[in-house]
């Protein structure tokens, strides 16, 4: 699946074959452990934030299917913007 763009906050997806559906809280966060930087971060849907043992790591690429895509505005539009420039960079860095 090609999706163009950084989805917002609250948009909910399905990651590879996983039944489990999450919805979208924030974005480029570093993994601990291995200091990777994935695209977003997510919590199960509907169930919301359970703790941070219940937060999910991926990639952009991972994303097989959107239920919903969050709330959109002129303010977010201007964050997307931002936030793709700042994941180019990222992924620059990464090579």
């Amino acid at each position: 699946m090609k999706l163009e763009g950084m989805l917002p906050v609250g948009s909910v997806v399905l990651i590879g074959d996983n039944t489990k559906r999450l919805m979208i809280i924030g974005f480029l966060q570093q993994e601990a452990e291995t200091e990777n930087v994935w695209d977003y971060v997510g919590i199960p849907y509907p169930e919301g934030y359970m703790g941070s043992e219940r937060t999910y790591l991926f990639n952009h690429s991972q994303i097989t299917r959107v239920f919903s895509i969050g709330y959109q505005d002129d303010e977010q539009f201007a964050f997307s913007v931002q936030l793709e420039k700042a994941a180019e960079e990222l992924r620059k860095q990464s090579e």
